[in-house]
């Protein structure tokens, strides 16, 4: 028994005086770190003391793209903690370049016979992906919940973040600093929250500045996801002059700092950078980032209660909950000192 004591406890990472006390059933532990201690036991393949049993509804799965942007990992404790609240035990699926794709990661849940899982940003917000993997989980029957991307004809609970709203306010707000040549950086064409976004981005330069199709296509740059991508297309629609930037997530908007610090260009003075999420610690950047927040904790919340609706047979709407973002104004964003744009991208450049 002590040798499982101390493998729980470092798998938990907790003390063994801790183990004891859960797997006692013993009061003085938190919530929290009792469902670490049971999260341990099944990971470990041991089975939980038979008065611990009724505490556990069961294994949730949860599928994320990866941890590499902070977004994910925000969204992965938010549902993990509201899982535990509920009794239920996540396991957690993290997808890497090359690594275990999603499609195996649900067949290692189903193995597993997890009473529901819950995808974040997953192929469902692909257009060009077969949906019909969803439509199988659901005629199995298997609840899930789906994150951030909507299937059309898929008979499940979608939670999103407005992202045509996220695109406008980022727009809007450029537009109130004095900014008319605004850019739009973003990941793939193919991903439904890139087409939102750029939805709303197209309709409010449109609105405020009444501009055509044919001039907007020339400000909007779309690459890979990530700081790299960021920069690059970034850097592209600097060179045609613009003086505001919209980003598709904090981490493209970083790249797009980047990109114009390597051009001589200060950030906010010479150009204003929006993100998108408003990931931890994003606040702490150089400069601070205004972006567009998404609303996590009351997203993840809502995904666990329609998932527990859906596993004690309630029957949670089978619809998509769209929920309004925040504009988060911090030091990436400033007055456009020339109000006209590219001439002063040019000058500053020199």
């Amino acid at each position: 028994m002590r040798a499982r004591l101390s493998d729980i406890a470092r798998q938990a990472e907790v003390s063994e005086a801790t183990v004891s006390r859960v797997l006692n059933d013993r009061p003085g532990v938190s919530a929290d770190t009792r469902q670490a201690v049971l999260t341990a036991l099944d990971v470990l393949g041991y089975e939980r003391p038979e008065r611990l049993r009724k505490r556990s509804a069961g294994l949730v799965g949860l599928i994320v793209p990866e941890l590499e942007n902070p977004i994910f990992p925000a969204f992965a404790q938010t549902i993990e903690s509201a899982l535990a609240q509920s009794g239920f035990t996540p396991v957690l699926c993290t997808q890497t370049p090359g690594g275990v794709t999603e499609d195996e990661y649900v067949e290692m849940l189903l193995d597993r016979q997890v009473s529901g899982i819950v995808f974040v940003s997953g192929l469902h917000a692909d257009t060009t992906a077969d949906h019909e993997r969803y439509r199988r989980l659901v005629g199995r029957p298997l609840p899930i919940v789906l994150i951030n991307g909507y299937a059309e004809g898929l008979n499940a609970p979608f939670i999103s973040c407005d992202d045509r709203l996220a695109g406008q306010m980022a727009v809007n707000h450029l537009v109130a600093l004095g900014h008319r040549r605004i850019g739009f950086v973003s990941g793939p064409h193919r991903f439904l929250n890139v087409q939102r976004k750029l939805d709303g981005y197209r309709t409010a330069m449109r609105r405020e500045l009444d501009l055509p199709d044919h001039e907007l296509d020339d400000l909007i740059a779309l690459t890979l996801f990530g700081v790299e991508g960021g920069e690059v297309a970034a850097g592209q629609l600097l060179d045609r002059g613009v003086t505001g930037i919209v980003c598709g997530s904090d981490l493209m908007a970083l790249g797009a700092i980047r990109a114009a610090r390597r051009r001589g260009l200060s950030v906010p003075l010479d150009v204003s950078v929006v993100g998108y999420d408003d990931s931890p610690l994003i606040a702490f950047t150089d400069p601070p980032l205004t972006t567009v927040r998404q609303p996590v904790a009351a997203m993840g919340n809502a995904a666990i209660r329609q998932l527990v609706d859906e596993i004690n047979g309630h029957g949670a709407p089978r619809s998509e909950y769209v929920f309004p973002p925040e504009l988060v104004v911090r030091g990436s964003t400033a007055m456009n000192k020339s109000g006209h744009g590219p001439e002063s991208v040019t000058f500053s450049a020199a």
